[in-house]
């Protein structure tokens, strides 16, 4: 057998698989350093974005992959160079421990290592880092709004605003917290990139390889590259050949070039429209990571050992993702996208308390929902529109965001069910996204479309949770 050189577990003994060497060298265990390396160049234009926005002031392994889309890279890098250095109303080291808190939800020790360092560089308490325990009672509020941000963002009432800025000496101002809350959910969303794109550790000259690898619930970097003891049946009947990947490709242009002439042709009533958000929703019931269940799924820490490094910064680590549309419980009303918009609603509002970064989330939303080139795969002039937009509204569909405007059987027409089974994972729980999710959809494509795909992910999952909050602190203010 093979033994990891890490976590010395001797992966799949049970099945005799030989493995490979479990960390590729490059910034991502998903994609190939050369392909990283060839799409981005590492140009001139990306040095001087991390010069001037980077907040470690190097390149690291995600604005590496972030960088084969250049353009978004500096739409991402402004903003969260205004969250954690620019002038706002939290101190610098609170900002720094908050990412860590929105890290800790999802296990994501790479950010928490990143935040780590630069909470203490900013001069940050050490002590804070012994855990939750340590940490001032103001910041300790947030663990709720934290926790209901990251797994059910649907449940923030204004009563947990009110809550927030009614606690005598502890309480936060709305400045603070609209900031607070901006970080929580840039770094719950950041947390599913990471995952998402097999981001890989940092390389650390300090140890002898020049890696500092972190096992994380006995789950090492081996399990991310290799998906040892992972099982997704469901996924491997997928795993056809060249031919039947090529012919899925054109299917899916078929299907693409058929809406949008259906489209034209005749429009679906305002009933009808209901019921196919309705189907679609109670459908991503049965999508779970690793497949497709006939019963609702739920995960939670729970299910696994969570490592002391990370637990510390985790209250109720058993809280985890529920459907938003779960049998057998109190209905929840569908959040109707026309009654709380982004643009006429969350933006005024964050731009008023929090000024400027209403400007920037909007173009980083903006850039990343209408970034194209036109291409799939090997195909050129292509419009790519209607599948950015399913792939967008099917994240928002899953936390019970629903669009008058759109048909939800353009979700069912485009998105297969092993890329369902992908967004899922990456959105909900990102820290179980495995190589073989990543692997299983879209064989035929580059990986700049499926790093592309991850970004629409991770932005969309922001705004979702950003409407959440930001509808509860208007009616606080209201």
């Amino acid at each position: 057998y093979r033994v990891c050189g890490n976590c010395r577990k001797v992966p799949r003994q049970e099945k005799r698989v030989q493995v490979s060497p479990p960390l590729t060298r490059g910034p991502s265990a998903f994609i190939p350093e050369n392909e990283v390396m060839q799409a981005n160049g590492l140009d001139e234009r990306t040095n001087l974005l991390v010069e001037e926005y980077s907040t470690s002031g190097r390149l690291d392994n995600i604005t590496q992959v972030m960088s084969i889309h250049t353009q978004y890279l500096e739409s991402f890098l402004r903003s969260q160079f205004y969250m954690l250095r620019m002038d706002g109303p939290l101190p610098l080291p609170y900002r720094h421990y908050i990412a860590i808190m929105a890290a800790a939800r999802h296990q994501c020790s790479y950010l928490i290592n990143m935040h780590v360092d630069e909470f203490l560089k900013t001069g940050g308490i050490a002590e804070w880092l012994n855990g939750l325990e340590y940490i001032p009672q103001r910041l300790k509020n947030l663990n709720e709004i934290n926790k209901l941000l990251a797994h059910r963002p649907w449940l923030i009432t204004k009563e947990h605003i009110q809550k927030l800025v009614k606690t005598g000496e502890n309480n936060w101002s709305l400045p603070e917290l609209v900031h607070a809350v901006v970080l929580l959910a840039h770094y719950h969303a950041l947390a599913s990139f990471v995952f998402g794109s097999g981001i890989n550790p940092e390389r650390d000259p300090d140890t002898s390889n020049g890696v500092r690898l972190i096992a994380v619930n006995n789950f090492c970097v081996c399990d991310l590259a290799n998906d040892n003891n992972i099982e997704n049946a469901s996924l491997t009947s997928s795993n056809f050949g060249i031919a039947d990947s090529l012919s899925e490709l054109e299917a899916l242009m078929e299907r693409m070039k058929r809406l949008q002439e259906d489209k034209e042709d005749e429009e679906a009533s305002q009933e009808e429209m209901a019921t196919r958000f309705e189907k679609e929703k109670k459908e991503s019931l049965l999508v779970i990571s690793g497949g497709i269940c006939s019963f609702p799924v739920q995960f939670s820490f729970d299910d696994e050992i969570v490592s002391t490094d990370v637990s510390r910064y985790v209250e109720d680590p058993g809280f985890g993702y529920k459907d938003f549309a779960r049998r057998g419980e109190d209905h929840l009303p569908t959040f109707r996208a026309q009654d709380y918009t982004w643009e006429n609603h969350g933006f005024s509002l964050v731009n008023r308390l929090y000024s400027d970064i209403g400007h920037l989330l909007d173009e980083k939303f903006r850039m990343v929902y209408n970034l194209t080139y036109n291409t799939m795969a090997t195909h050129e002039d292509v419009d790519t529109t209607t599948l950015r937009r399913a792939l967008f509204n099917y994240v928002h569909c899953m936390y019970g965001i629903r669009y008058d405007d759109y048909d939800y059987g353009e979700v069912n027409q485009l998105l297969e069910r092993s890329l369902k089974v992908y967004i899922k994972t990456v959105t909900c729980y990102p820290e179980r996204t495995t190589k073989r999710m990543y692997d299983s959809y879209w064989r035929q494509f580059k990986h700049s479309e499926k790093v592309h795909v991850n970004l629409l992910l991770m932005e969309a999952r922001m705004q979702a949770e950003l409407l959440y909050a930001l509808r509860a602190i208007t009616r606080h203010l209201t």
